[in-house]
């Protein structure tokens, strides 16, 4: 098959043929596919400014996380009569997803401690 364009003299980003622009081209392309340093590269140090406490049940963490929900499902819902249009919509579906994870969460407690 003929080729209408000659090879390029060579890839190497220093190479005394290429132009100035295609250098650019050449590093901002090495920049923009550099993933960067890796994040697991360093070792996670746990955060004591939020803790919590490792000797509670899971029962305990279910109903805290149960009421909590329950609390942002209302707070959202009281929230949704000062909006309209697009916003009141996106704070509604929040308020059912919200609703979602407290549904979930009732269903690990019915399992934990049936009725």
């Amino acid at each position: 098959m003929f080729k209408p364009t000659p090879n390029p003299p060579d890839s190497d980003p220093a190479s005394p043929h290429e132009s100035p622009e295609s250098r650019q081209v050449h590093e901002t392309a090495e920049c923009a596919f550099d993933p960067g340093p890796n994040i697991m590269a360093t070792p996670r140090t746990l955060s004591t400014m939020f803790i919590v406490n490792p000797e509670l049940s899971t029962e305990t963490l279910l109903v805290h996380a149960c009421e909590s929900l329950a609390s942002a499902n209302v707070m959202a819902n009281d929230l949704v009569d000062h909006l309209q249009g697009t916003s009141r919509n996106a704070l509604l579906g929040i308020a059912q997803v919200i609703m979602l994870g407290e549904l979930a969460v009732n269903r690990a407690l019915d399992r934990l401690d049936p009725p």
